[in-house]
């Protein structure tokens, strides 16, 4: 049997602020891309079961562009695989904080075949398949449900929207990343013929039949991160789906996704005793490194070390040309850390502004219903944005 595993559509993502010719935020519209380019190559593929690991839309309340989207390509999908399944789960994105609000997903079950799980878990019986699909969203598995098969089907999968234990620190401060950890051992997977899981943005292996098949694209805060960490996987700048074939232990394949543009992160420079003028050419020697440009490219560049009135004297001009060439040219100017004298002149580093905010924010008293993961992650953002004001001058 064939399964194709998908996750993170994230339809309705927007960032930056350029838009397309028709108006659309370019971002949403090549997440539209991918998601169309995915859905061709899943039906070229022709699986028998499709599961998709939550967080099809980036809000609860998407917009109605996203919501008409996602229903015609996944009616198109069916039409080409009318006997193939189609399960899809909530994701954190997906899942509104009021039960009886209801979820958006609940529509696609109007196009026949496409079964959806947005609250408790569930288990769902496809006997043509000889198969069973456990279905945990994301709001499920904060009530540690069991995750061991109760059929005895000849295929059981589990589908899961949660983030692992273990897995690299860098994502824990990103809001997306928000909610709790689940130890690998929880998930049972000697139990199961495959697990598929969402939620993390790297397509990633956990277990010999347990995959994260992350996102189509970069919808999450910070894409340089999410760039690094598919270098440690092996997979740079790759997106995509994955199709297992349980058939006869367990084959996954990672299939990429040709997406709309690069999230390039030039070398950083190290700015400590440098002039302005030495910054802006180790900049502009990076920048012309580039194989293709910076023209509609996610461009980050990092300096460390470098004094606030060595700042003001950048070539600013130069800097507003790459940002005009880029979709987004993220100039990340880091300061010298202050430090000071502790007692008898013992050398000692004093908390910088950013770091006193954040940890107010992660100790102040907070209501129920705020998420103090997001409040933080935002005040962190509003932080490194009045540390760029020097450079948008």
């Amino acid at each position: 049997m064939k399964l194709a595993h998908l996750a993170d559509l994230h339809l309705g993502f927007r960032q930056y602020y350029r838009q397309n010719a028709q108006g659309i935020n370019q971002r949403e519209a090549d997440v539209t891309a991918a998601f169309r380019c995915v859905l061709d190559d899943v039906a070229a593929a022709r699986p028998d079961l499709i599961v998709i690991a939550g967080d099809v839309f980036h809000s609860v309340r998407p917009t109605n562009l996203a919501i008409l989207e996602a229903f015609e390509r996944f009616r198109m999908l069916r039409e080409a695989l009318p006997h193939a399944p189609i399960v899809i789960i909530a994701g954190n994105h997906d899942t509104p904080r009021a039960v009886e609000t209801g979820s958006i997903l609940k529509l696609f079950e109007a196009v026949g075949g496409i079964h959806t799980v947005t609250h408790d878990a569930r288990e769902l019986a496809f006997e043509a398949l000889d198969c069973t699909v456990l279905c945990v969203p994301a709001a499920a598995v904060a009530e540690r449900p069991t995750l061991v098969p109760q059929s005895p089907a000849r295929f059981n999968v589990l589908l899961m929207h949660s983030k692992m234990q273990g897995m690299v620190a860098w994502e824990s401060a990103s809001p997306e990343y928000a909610d709790r950890l689940l130890e690998p051992g929880e998930l049972h997977a000697e139990s199961w013929s495959y697990v598929a899981l969402g939620h993390y943005h790297v397509a990633h292996q956990v277990r010999e039949n347990v995959w994260f098949s992350g996102a189509l694209d970069y919808v999450g805060t910070d894409p340089w991160g999410q760039l690094a960490d598919e270098l440690r996987h092996g997979r740079p700048g790759q997106k995509g789906w994955l199709l297992a074939d349980l058939a006869e232990g367990t084959r996954v394949e990672f299939r990429a996704v040709e997406l709309a543009r690069r999230v390039i992160d030039l070398e950083p420079v190290h700015a400590a005793g440098l002039g302005a003028e030495e910054i802006d050419a180790a900049i502009a020697q990076r920048v012309a490194a580039v194989r293709g440009g910076i023209a509609d490219q996610i461009v980050r560049q990092l300096v460390y070390d470098v004094p606030r009135p060595v700042v003001r004297d950048l070539d600013h001009a130069r800097i507003r040309e790459w940002k005009a060439h880029a979709l987004h040219f993220h100039l990340d100017l880091r300061r010298p850390l202050p430090s000071r004298d502790v007692g008898v002149g013992a050398p000692g580093r004093r908390q910088t502004l950013p770091e006193i905010v954040i940890d107010y924010l992660s100790r102040r008293p907070l209501d129920a219903d705020v998420d103090r993961e997001r409040l933080v992650a935002l005040g962190r953002a509003y932080m490194d944005q009045v540390e760029q004001e020097p450079a948008e001058d």
